[in-house]
């Protein structure tokens, strides 16, 4: 078995906000599941000088792996996600430190 890695994964949303709020109670849906299997440790939106996006954090094997875990997000399948990347974070302090 893989060994299980803390990502963190980002949103860079386009800028169409009404699709957004409209897919929204599907894409914290998706969300939730993940959740309840254990991936997914935090998610919430971000905001960068009035750029909207999300940060998703989530356990996985590999960064590939964790951009995996998001591909049937319906933000992503709606097209409302201009960009996304996953980086391999390391939690030295907190609930996630090991």
């Amino acid at each position: 078995m893989a060994v299980m890695e803390i990502y963190a994964v980002t949103y860079a949303y386009d800028t169409n906000e009404e699709l957004r709020a409209e897919v929204r109670p599907r894409h914290r849906a998706f969300l939730t599941g993940l959740h309840a299997a254990g991936v997914l440790l935090a998610s919430g939106p971000v905001d960068s000088e009035g750029a909207a996006g999300a940060l998703i954090i989530v356990r996985a094997a590999s960064a590939a792996g964790a951009l995996a875990l998001l591909d049937a997000d319906p933000f992503l399948e709606a097209g409302t996600v201009a960009e996304r990347q996953a980086v391999r974070w390391t939690p030295v302090i907190g609930p996630w430190a090991d």
